[in-house]
């Protein structure tokens, strides 16, 4: 190895929402993660639904219509024609 060009690895703590604290070593220090071996579904076996973002709201918002939203008539007429037409 050539001194002067590798980052330094030290022991950290990686932290995860759920409470477990795992010490490993790393380049970065006190890391903190939302899911983990011990809470993740495909660990666990229990199906829940992680969406700490709120990327579903956000591409609603971006791209369609929230539940409960009315949409305008004119918009729902488009979508209609252009349902029709590809069919």
């Amino acid at each position: 190895m050539k001194p002067g060009i590798h980052p330094e690895y030290n022991k950290t703590t990686i932290t995860c929402a759920c409470g477990a604290v795992y010490h490993v070593g790393s380049t970065k220090k006190n890391i903190r993660v939302e899911i983990c071996s011990k809470c993740h579904p495909f660990f666990t076996g229990v199906q829940k639904i992680v969406d700490t973002a709120g990327r579903v709201e956000k591409f609603r918002r971006k791209y369609g219509y929230l539940e409960g939203e009315v949409v305008p008539e004119s918009e729902a007429k488009k979508a209609e024609d252009n349902q029709a037409e590809a069919h």
